[in-house]
């Protein structure tokens, strides 16, 4: 309470201006001296903030999350069993393989509803923003192009997205993430799209080969995710790897915390028993039971039909029959690579990480030929 200027009348001081002043005296509600305790129903209904920021953690009972998830629809197909509505995708392989190629056909494909035969899709066309740091617009076009200038018919609903060398809002962010979530979110409303991809993931500045760049990276797209309601896809790399082993998870570039926090995941192989040959391997999935696992990998091979470079795929096999034979000449390969590597003054630790090989194996190798 306060009184006014006329001291036989006093003014009760409205109770939002009580919490301000107690909040800067640094004086909670419930322990405020002489306060009464809080009630059941205080309890159950606590006070917002009252700077009016939104909590951290969204409580309700479990029944109450069941009944509300009963009335969600069901997500729908964006690229097959791969990827599924609401969810954040990472899509990894080696360099060459085809990634940006893919990434676009999805893009195309989504933007008017029209599968990637023998593919299913089952979501509606909706708007797409491919946010593209790998090639230039001459790049871009001459793989959508014929060599008469035929170019192909994009959907008005495919938008891509390059970065401005101009830019300049930059300084009005205390750090490079901030801004370029700030941008990625104008980008979205300007767009109207409901699918993200971005090629490629390292492009974010994010440190992702370690956990906590990883987690930060992750919770951000997630955020962004939740909050416009959209399906993101993130293409990815993988370091070198053996080519005798099946792909899993770890050949993912970078942190392992990437796959452990995303809703659903895919490589892309390449053959090593039929040149050209590429395969797809789900590798995570939520949303569905694995399909396009190493008994059913899906094959296809990237081939430019007019004015569209695209893959075709065709048939499925175990992903077993695609991987180097680990025989006398795949060995005899390893070792020279492991020897030039040396001569040139690597150290064991380097030449492993180079071919994905353990420090042990390098080192047997060296002494094997040196003595």
């Amino acid at each position: 309470m306060y009184y006014s200027n006329k001291p036989d009348h006093y003014v009760e001081r409205p109770a939002v201006i009580e919490e301000i002043r107690d909040a800067i005296r640094g004086i909670h509600p419930i322990t405020k001296p002489n306060q009464p305790k809080p009630t059941a129903w205080q309890l159950k209904h606590p006070k917002k903030e009252i700077n009016g920021s939104e909590p951290e953690f969204i409580i309700k009972r479990a029944g109450k999350w069941l009944r509300d998830g009963a009335k969600l629809p069901e997500p729908k197909m964006l690229f097959d069993r791969f990827w599924f509505e609401g969810e954040l995708c990472i899509m990894f392989a080696d360099t060459n393989s085809g990634k940006s190629v893919l990434a676009v056909q999805i893009g195309d494909s989504i933007s008017k509803g029209e599968p990637i035969a023998p593919l299913q899709m089952t979501a509606a066309p909706c708007g797409v923003l491919y946010i593209d740091y790998e090639l230039s617009d001459k790049q871009f076009q001459q793989r959508y192009c014929t060599k008469n200038n035929w170019n192909y018919k994009f959907s008005n609903k495919f938008c891509r997205a390059v970065t401005n060398p101009q830019a300049n809002k930059m300084y009005k962010f205390s750090t490079y993430q901030q801004y370029l979530e700030n941008e990625i979110e104008n980008s979205l409303l300007i767009a109207k799209a409901k699918v993200l991809i971005i090629d490629n993931i390292t492009c974010l500045n994010y440190d992702a080969h370690h956990a906590t760049g990883a987690l930060n990276l992750v919770r951000s797209l997630q955020t962004i995710k939740a909050k416009y309601n959209i399906s993101i896809l993130v293409l990815a790399h993988t370091p070198k790897r053996n080519p005798v082993k099946p792909i899993t998870k770890n050949d993912l570039q970078g942190s392992k915390m990437l796959i452990n926090f995303c809703d659903s995941a895919f490589a892309i192989g390449e053959s090593q028993t039929q040149p050209g040959i590429r395969y797809l391997k789900q590798i995570k999935q939520r949303s569905t039971k694995q399909h396009y696992g190493p008994e059913n990998i899906c094959l296809g091979k990237i081939e430019k039909s007019g004015n569209f470079l695209r893959f075709n795929f065709d048939g499925y096999d175990l992903e077993t029959a695609h991987l180097q034979r680990n025989n006398e000449k795949y060995r005899e390969t390893v070792e020279a690579k492991v020897m030039a590597l040396s001569k040139q003054g690597m150290s064991i630790r380097r030449i492993a990480v180079e071919l994905n090989l353990s420090a042990s194996t390098v080192n047997r190798v060296i002494k094997r030929v040196n003595y």
